[in-house]
């Protein structure tokens, strides 16, 4: 099973551990053998997502959104990104120079196509800029891919 990630980023402390919690659960829900998640593994649901699959026993694939990808991110989480892109089985690049919204989407059409279905730590809500987590989400639904939306009850973003 090929599973991808889609979520957001930023997400206060109140919601983190839940939506951690409810990651775990959901890998833990697959079967081992044949487990390979597909993440960007940007800070928040992707790299914990793709470290829940590690800790599961399953294989890491990771796309690389932009050649820039990395430097875009914050600071405190390029030790985590880099942990991760190292442990990863193989490394998927759409060949972008600069990491924008345009290269966060053509990414995640990359990462859609590689999967049998995605979990995307998604609130219901328009996204806030293209290529965000609800834009993510239609394409998938659009091109055939099951999405299994994993927001706690209750929850916000701001």
């Amino acid at each position: 099973m090929r599973i991808g990630i889609t979520g957001h980023r930023g997400l206060p402390g109140h919601v983190e551990g839940r939506v951690r919690q409810a990651l775990v659960e959901a890998v833990k829900g697959c079967t081992t053998s044949d487990l390979v998640g597909v993440s960007c593994i940007a800070d928040g649901p992707d790299a914990w997502f793709a470290q829940a699959v590690l800790d599961h026993g399953g294989r890491l694939e990771v796309v690389v959104p932009a050649e820039a990808y990395r430097d875009g991110l914050p600071g405190w989480h390029h030790e985590v990104y880099d942990h991760l892109l190292r442990r990863a089985s193989d490394v998927h690049r759409t060949g972008l120079a600069e990491s924008d919204s345009q290269a966060h989407m053509a990414g995640s059409e990359l990462l859609v196509g590689l999967v049998d279905e995605v979990f995307a730590v998604w609130d219901g809500q328009p996204a806030r800029g293209y290529g965000g987590t609800a834009d993510v989400v239609a394409y998938a639904r659009r091109t055939g891919v099951p999405v299994r939306v994993l927001w706690p009850e209750g929850a916000t973003r701001d």
